[in-house]
């Protein structure tokens, strides 16, 4: 199947490592030109040599979301890096430390709000108006399984993740007559290193092996396994496709499945 996505331009942000580096692979196989962003430049260059060793074009930038004074500079530089308006956006940022929700800090609470909304807002805001003038564009953005059941001692990514599933569905919404889609992805367990640092945090917390908290987390996802970051990668790059346009509003799992409700 062709994806459609030959020389479209996509902006994927904590592109460095993991999910993010996932879908820059992804969408750069399908032809896509991809500017790969991130809080650290060496790891960004790393997947963009990945990718142009195979065959695929990409550009490096850094990128700290949580920088929002310079997120107008910053999306002209990705423009100027694209060779064009961005038509594709990956919005991605890392999960806040594990934690429970009762009695933190407010001053930490709205730390988080400014890593993990406001700068999705802010970027889709800026990359929209060039979508919506041309007929044509593609919304995605990373969230977790725990925004459908929360994860426990993910307090804080389980309420501010679920705060922007609110704010795709009325995106995608205001949006559908323009062309472009909206949509969260909602990863389960995937073999990255953040699902590393959440389990040794697991097995610190019960003074156990972290070989044990994976067994016991494997046993519960229907699969039997992690998924692979190429797994979901290549997800999100059909959500980005033409082949998708019918799909917004929508929240895709993919967890193995994990999620135990329907």
């Amino acid at each position: 199947m062709d994806l459609g996505l030959k020389g479209k331009r996509a902006l994927v942000l904590g592109a460095g490592g993991g999910l993010g580096q996932a879908v820059a692979l992804s969408l750069a196989a399908e032809g896509a030109v991809v500017v790969a962003a991130g809080r650290t430049l060496d790891k960004v260059q790393q997947t963009v040599e990945q990718i142009k060793s195979a065959g695929g074009t990409a550009h490096a930038m850094t990128w700290d979301v949580r920088e929002l004074d310079r997120l107008s500079a910053l999306h002209e530089q990705a423009v100027q890096l694209a060779g064009g308006h961005i038509q594709i956006l990956f919005n991605n940022g890392g999960g806040p430390a594990p934690s429970p929700v009762q009695a933190q800090p407010l001053s930490v609470w709205q730390e988080q709000v400014n890593n993990l909304i406001l700068p999705v807002i802010a970027l889709t805001d800026a990359v929209l108006p060039a979508m919506k003038q041309h007929g044509w564009g593609r919304i995605l953005t990373n969230a977790s399984s725990g925004v459908v059941v929360p994860i426990p001692n993910l307090a804080m990514s389980n309420t501010l993740r679920g705060a922007l599933v609110g704010w795709n569905k009325t995106l995608a919404n205001e949006v559908a007559t323009s062309g472009v889609t909206a949509n969260m992805v909602l990863p389960g367990r995937v073999a990255t290193d953040r699902t590393r640092f959440i389990d040794q945090n697991k097995a610190t917390k019960e003074g156990v092996g972290v070989e044990e908290i994976e067994r016991r987390s494997m046993g519960s996802i229907p699969v039997g396994r992690y998924g692979k970051p190429q797994e979901y990668g290549d997800v999100v790059a059909f959500l980005a496709s033409e082949r998708a346009s019918y799909v917004t509003g929508s929240m895709v799992r993919i967890d193995g499945g994990a999620i135990l409700s329907v």
